[in-house]
């Protein structure tokens, strides 16, 4: 039986493989989850009340090819259902990956992404805590490596009840700073550490150069993210290097380029996302 794939999706044309799952050859999806659209033909399974993948995560993904570009081995630290990864595995078709991920439902789900994807010949995933020195050999080295840490400290918000929810916002199992300490000791020559924080209010952004610092990494750029055109940027992206990889002037002086605008002040879609999102394989 011949199987019809979806070419476009409201005027836009999906770009990228067809994976097999999109051929009938993949793991299906069971009670409480949730098969959906991530880049170009790839996607990604996820829980109906558990955590789902955001722009955060997209955006770390786009930010970190889009500065290692060149990336032959990729590590994605705290990869949760996998959103970070595939996307960059969508973007990177030649690169190898190693995820690490405490929660089992999330590295089940990450699984069957894998594998309807046709990602399992080049992706690794690995069930621990980031900051357990056995999961990841002391001699491997990654081109790019990838995180979305959690945002806040327990006790500092309102806490989901939803264990993968809780794990995804309030630090748990680690800080900013321990996936730079992490990525730091992991990055091969000249390698590239990208992740995404808050960077509202100010003491969120001094997290973030305090744990680069800390872990003998530099910023060598960062982008703001405004969510609605008028206000004030709330996010960040991080493009990090060892400092003894980069010249003084780099190390002293990052890049701060303008804010990306996702969305106008009439709620539209802007112009320059909708073009980012058609780099990283969303319909814009």
């Amino acid at each position: 039986m011949s199987i019809h794939v979806e070419a476009q999706f409201k005027g836009w044309t999906k770009p990228g493989p067809v994976p097999p799952g999109a051929l009938g050859h993949g793991p299906a999806t069971e009670p409480g989850e949730s098969l959906d659209a991530i880049s170009g033909h790839f996607r990604i399974f996820q829980a109906v009340d558990g955590h789902r993948f955001s722009s955060d995560d997209v955006l770390a993904a786009w930010y970190g090819t889009q500065g290692c570009p060149s990336a032959g081995t990729v590590l994605d630290l705290g990869s949760g259902i996998g959103t970070v990864g595939m996307i960059a595995a969508w973007r990177l078709p030649q690169a190898r990956f190693v995820t690490v991920e405490a929660q089992p439902d999330s590295v089940r789900l990450a699984r069957k992404s894998a594998a309807w994807n046709g990602l399992n010949g080049r992706y690794d995933l690995r069930e621990g805590d980031l900051r357990d020195p056995s999961i990841l050999g002391p001699d491997e080295r990654f081109d790019l490596i990838l995180g979305s840490p959690p945002y806040f400290p327990v006790g500092t918000g309102v806490e989901s009840g939803h264990p993968q929810k809780l794990a995804c916002r309030f630090e748990l199992r680690g800080t900013v700073a321990d996936y730079a300490a992490t990525a730091a000791r992991h990055l091969a020559p000249g390698g590239v550490f990208a992740c995404v924080f808050p960077i509202r209010p100010a003491d969120q952004l001094e997290r973030v150069r305090t744990a680069a610092r800390s872990a003998g990494l530099a910023l060598q750029r960062m982008r703001p993210v405004i969510l609605r055109e008028g206000d004030e940027p709330l996010l960040g992206l991080f493009l990090m290097n060892r400092a003894t990889d980069l010249p003084a002037r780099l190390r002293e002086d990052p890049w701060i380029e303008p804010p990306l605008v996702i969305r106008r002040a009439d709620g539209s879609i802007h112009p320059e996302y909708s073009v980012v999102k058609l780099s990283f394989g969303f319909p814009p």
